[in-house]
């Protein structure tokens, strides 16, 4: 067991050290590669403009709000001038990002939400974007039990609080058990739905992200 996890670290550890979103992320300033995700999603279904309320779901490291907070620069710039509001959640740390107001917490937990609702001030949400996913088991079961919970509960975080009519959710989901249930739930809750495998997700990965875009009315 011991030299086939010495195999798998190897071979992530040259999958992670050749890959060029890696090099570019790190070229670019980005906390991880995850922001190219995002940035192709944001140029498909053109999501992200300034002057926009955003909520970032599992943004720890940050690189989702890194890419936001360039969205919203005048310039693209990663720090000075910005147009809009940027309201980061997470369960872990997270170093801090010019213009991003960060909480820290489980959004599994109804006062974590409060608080973030409170931040919110009643402003309604344009987008809404969660990379969140749980620590895995190893138990497809059990894994894909637990993120089917964190995608509900963004959906139903989102439906609550989304500007009408088109508002919108980048949400992680895994492509698996339990897939096909999630997609339901986001053609109940929302009018136009796309799955998104971005170029920058490994296709090995079962991650893929479901996009929703115009909340139906709770």
């Amino acid at each position: 067991m011991r030299t086939k996890n010495k195999r798998v670290n190897r071979a992530w550890l040259h999958d992670h050290l050749t890959d060029p979103y890696v090099r570019r992320a790190q070229q670019e300033g980005y906390r991880s590669r995850a922001a190219y995700k995002l940035e192709e999603i944001d140029r498909t279904f053109g999501l992200i403009h300034p002057g926009q309320v955003v909520v970032d779901l599992g943004a720890s490291p940050g690189a989702w709000s890194q890419y936001l907070r360039r969205r919203f620069a005048p310039t693209g710039a990663a720090a000075g001038e910005l147009d809009g509001t940027l309201i980061a959640l997470d369960l872990l740390d997270f170093e801090p990002i010019e213009g991003v107001s960060f909480l820290q917490g489980d959004f599994r937990e109804d006062d974590v939400v409060a608080k973030l609702e409170g931040m919110l001030a009643g402003r309604p949400v344009d987008v809404v974007v969660s990379d969140m996913a749980p620590n895995l088991s190893g138990i497809p079961a059990s894994d894909a039990a637990r993120m089917a919970d964190l995608v509900e509960m963004a959906v139903e975080f989102s439906l609550r609080h989304l500007r009408h009519p088109q508002g919108a959710l980048v949400c992680k989901a895994f492509h698996g058990s339990g897939y096909s249930q999630l997609v339901e739930l986001f053609k109940r809750s929302f009018r136009v739905i796309k799955p998104v495998k971005p170029k920058a997700s490994r296709d090995r990965s079962a991650e893929t992200f479901l996009v929703g875009i115009g909340p139906r009315q709770v």
